[in-house]
């Protein structure tokens, strides 16, 4: 039987994020998934949660002295979480499973398990802190996964075995008959314009405050968490509109009801190539998209996105873009979210496995 134990640098997610989607395809091998320890005072989440057939998901101890940052206290963390990841593999007949890491922070974990295989993928730039941690993790990884070209740079002089495995969509999801507008959206003011994404002080928010100003007829539609303080400062525009989180089996109808899907600048992610998930979701439902990005990044796909480099450009893209004739485009759109798909991406990575000798 294929083995793997997977060590998630987030919990398990109701909206499945990149390492949830890949193992989530790769049925034929039994999965343990652990996740980080939840945070002090929060309730702890029931231990062996079945969430696939062949994922089950358990969470990693509270460290015991998480107010003290001494090495040997968190030493003796990390024996815990040792000793509670081997009860579980032996509980679960598992001996010396592949070992899937998504964060630097994990290779403090190396020394304590048994596997017979490593395999990092890297999905976004970890900052200098993490430098010396990721070049070990690297270093040790039989396969490392980069999600984009700067990643692969970046990682390669520290192993032959770098692959570029990107980001992906469930495209059938935003591509299946019979989507509708939301009831809660039906009274909005055509045309809309959607975002999908949490909101905080780290998005720059003046391209969409100018289009808002400059534009009141049209409404600007956030799918996601809004912090406190930037929902202070859109409450002045009576034109943009928050939804709150959104159900992923929900979303393709949502994004069913805008005219135009929209992205911005993230401040900790400026400069870098890495293409999101959401990304490929607004090219599955086929709409015009309008995206902020640096004068000198290289335009991903320009034949069927529209992308400025400052607020000005932004209005005049999202005014092409409403006056896009979507016949034209959708398909394309829709075709590049179609090789993106997360099921082809899962097959890409298992065929990579194979050849490296790991199942």
């Amino acid at each position: 039987m294929k083995q793997m134990l997977c060590l998630s640098h987030t919990p398990w997610q109701a909206r499945p994020n990149r390492t949830q989607q890949l193992l989530a395809r790769m049925n034929d091998i039994q999965i343990l998934f652990f996740e980080p320890p939840v945070p002090r005072g929060m309730p702890a989440p029931k231990q062996g949660r079945k969430m696939r057939p062949h994922i089950t998901v358990y969470t990693l101890p509270a460290p015991m002295f998480a107010r003290w940052n001494h090495p040997s206290m968190q030493r003796r963390d990390q024996q815990r979480w040792a000793s509670f990841m081997e009860n579980v593999l032996t509980h679960h007949h598992f001996r010396e499973p592949v070992l899937w890491c998504t964060s630097p922070e994990q290779t403090l974990h190396l020394d304590h398990l048994a596997y017979s295989g490593l395999v990092y993928d890297c999905y976004r730039e970890w900052d200098e802190r993490y430098l010396d941690q990721e070049s070990d993790l690297t270093c040790h990884a039989d396969v490392v996964f980069a999600a984009s070209p700067g990643l692969v740079q970046r990682l390669s002089p520290c192993n032959d075995s770098v692959h570029l495995l990107p980001n992906g969509v469930n495209d059938r999801m935003f591509t299946r008959p019979g989507l509708t507008v939301p009831l809660c959206l039906s009274q909005l003011r055509s045309p809309i314009l959607g975002r999908v994404g949490d909101i905080n002080s780290r998005i720059e928010l003046e391209p969409m405050l100018r289009a808002a100003h400059s534009h009141p007829e049209w409404t600007f539609l956030l799918m996601g968490r809004v912090t406190p303080a930037v929902r202070g400062r859109l409450r002045h525009y009576s034109n943009i509109v928050l939804t709150g989180p959104v159900n992923p089996v929900e979303l393709p109808d949502y994004l069913f009801a805008c005219n135009v899907l929209f992205d911005l600048f993230h401040t900790d992610s400026k400069g870098s190539d890495i293409i999101p998930s959401r990304m490929y979701e607004y090219l599955a439902s086929g709409k015009p998209i309008v995206t902020m990005i640096d004068p000198d990044q290289v335009e991903p796909f320009p034949d069927v996105v529209y992308t400025a480099y400052d607020s000005a450009g932004f209005v005049r893209r999202c005014r092409r873009a409403l006056e896009e004739e979507s016949s034209l485009a959708s398909p394309r759109r829709q075709n590049y979210a179609h090789n993106a798909s997360w099921a082809s991406r899962a097959k890409e990575a298992l065929e990579i496995l194979d050849r490296a000798g790991l199942f």
